[in-house]
């Protein structure tokens, strides 16, 4: 979000008091940021500072199916504490609400700044553990009945020490079968949204968390390669590339959208140090089957369920090994293997199969719950 300008598109002010649907009062005291939908203020209710998003007028296309859904997610709960999800409703103003969230605590930043090298991970443990976390949070949400609608870059604040993750603008996430009016952001749109075949909904969302987890581990948006170097990206150009006639960068059939060498650098250098079972996933996931916006069938089929990133990533977690070097990298577990910093090679490890679990036997590697409890996320 902007800094707030001081333009009045709300009708609450620093001093005010608020009703809350719970019968609380929440004391508004202070502007934190301004955006398209809503200004988001701090404000204390009983003795605690939350968030506080009141939504700017003819900002919400069905206002009061909006409120009631945000009134039934208050009243479900958070699917995990990996959302900063709607705690409280306003009471309406005029027929203006807002909704209470927790604060961002500090520590965490948003996922766009990591995406313009602001911000950088401290480990690739933490890169991997964030993929974890964001892959877990949505199969909770998804396992309660919703689907998100709106998954896109700017959901997201991480630890970039541990890895942690927040969930934010949880206020559209609705049941499946309901739509409240949103589409999606460009670019995270799965292909049928876009072109208007279908409303959002857990496919959708899986196709959008896929283009996420991309860009968490390449830091680049895996449908942006040679045929995204246009002077002017129109909308109608746009709509062409990211929805019609999409292609994967690292479409093993089709090679007219490759990374440019000088200007993807990082998906170019980072895409062959990744394991043959994390490239697989991510080939599955942007493939034509997943891209076929016309057959239904076709791309539910190919986009990935929660369950499968999660075991992906469990196994990515176990191919992080410290090299000779003292620096930490990942091996594949399949053959020999180069250090992301030195160079140095690591021969093929001896391999330890628990179920659906892999794990390189090295020196250090670590056995996690998960691995014997079928139960467990650990």
């Amino acid at each position: 979000m902007k800094l707030f300008t001081g333009r009045k598109m709300f009708d609450i002010k620093v001093g005010d008091s608020i009703k809350l649907a719970s019968g609380k009062v929440a004391a508004v005291k202070d502007v934190l940021g301004e955006g398209g939908q809503g200004t988001v203020f701090k404000a204390e209710a009983n003795g605690k500072e939350y968030a506080l998003k009141w939504y700017h007028p003819k900002t919400i296309r069905n206002p009061g199916d909006f409120y009631e859904n945000l009134s039934r997610n208050v009243a479900g709960g958070s699917p995990s504490d990996k959302f900063l999800w709607p705690l409280d409703i306003t009471e309406k103003k005029s027929g203006r609400f807002g909704y209470l969230m927790d604060l961002k605590p500090s520590g965490f930043h948003a996922f766009s700044e990591f995406l313009c090298a602001r911000v950088r991970f401290s480990s690739l443990s933490a890169v991997v553990n964030a993929t974890l976390n964001i892959t877990n949070a949505f199969r909770d949400l998804h396992r309660k009945g919703y689907s998100y609608q709106d998954l896109n870059d700017g959901n997201f604040f991480i630890n970039p020490k541990s890895g942690e993750v927040l969930i934010c603008d949880n206020d559209n996430v609705a049941p499946y079968g309901v739509n409240l009016g949103i589409a999606g952001k460009a670019r995270y749109m799965a292909p049928e949204v876009a072109r208007h075949i279908s409303l959002p909904d857990n496919y959708s969302d899986r196709f959008s968390l896929a283009v996420v987890l991309f860009e968490l581990l390449f830091l680049n948006h895996p449908l942006e390669g040679a045929k995204t170097l246009v002077p002017c990206m129109t909308e109608e150009l746009e709509l062409e590339l990211y929805a019609k006639n999409p292609v994967f960068v690292y479409d093993p059939n089709d090679d007219s959208n490759r990374p440019n060498p000088h200007v993807h650098v990082n998906v170019v250098r980072l895409w062959k140090l990744f394991p043959e079972f994390i490239k697989e996933k991510f080939i599955r996931s942007f493939s034509k089957n997943a891209l076929d916006a016309k057959d239904e069938s076709a791309f539910r089929a190919a986009r990935l369920m929660d369950s499968e990133w999660q075991t992906a990533f469990l196994n990515l977690r176990s191919c992080l090994v410290k090299c000779v070097c003292n620096d930490e990298t990942i091996i594949d577990p399949y053959s020999e293997s180069h250090c992301f910093c030195c160079d140095a090679l690591i021969p093929k490890p001896m391999l330890l199969s628990i179920g659906k679990y892999i794990i390189p036997l090295f020196p250090g590697v670590r056995l996690y719950k998960c691995h014997v409890e079928g139960s467990s996320d650990d």
